[in-house]
């Protein structure tokens, strides 16, 4: 993960004026996008379902945050996540090729025992 402690002192600098660069794009892009919220909501939503009502910039921004809430979290960046995912993967991948078939047979036996536990006996033509 990148953070200011991995990085050198003019690296440093650069880091933080790139954030304090995008920060304030951030905030602007999520106010601009609680107004196209806003403006389809009351275009679109009061005409077509009988009972709702126009809203207010304020509720289009909350129903941002109950979305982002939701269906996305605040974790901080996803990128961050997806790289590790993909170290992961690459990790265990050199494992299982270090592996000799008989411990790979042991992991597939272990993991087949573990998803019929969890879901039931499936079967699939091998």
């Amino acid at each position: 993960m990148r953070t200011e402690m991995n990085l050198e002192p003019r690296q440093r600098s650069r880091f933080r004026s790139r954030r304090v660069f995008f920060i304030p794009i951030i905030v602007v892009g999520i106010f601009i996008f609680s107004g196209v919220v806003m403006l389809l909501w009351n275009a679109v939503l009061p005409a077509a379902i009988t009972g709702v009502h126009a809203i207010t910039y304020w509720q289009a921004m909350g129903i941002l945050v109950l979305a982002k809430l939701l269906f996305g979290g605040f974790r901080g960046m996803h990128h961050h996540g997806h790289l590790h995912h993909r170290h992961m993967e690459r990790d265990l991948r050199e494992k299982w090729m270090q592996m000799d078939p008989q411990e790979r047979e042991k992991i597939r036996g272990e993991l087949k025992n573990e998803w019929r536990q969890r879901f039931g006996h499936i079967d699939r033509p091998e």
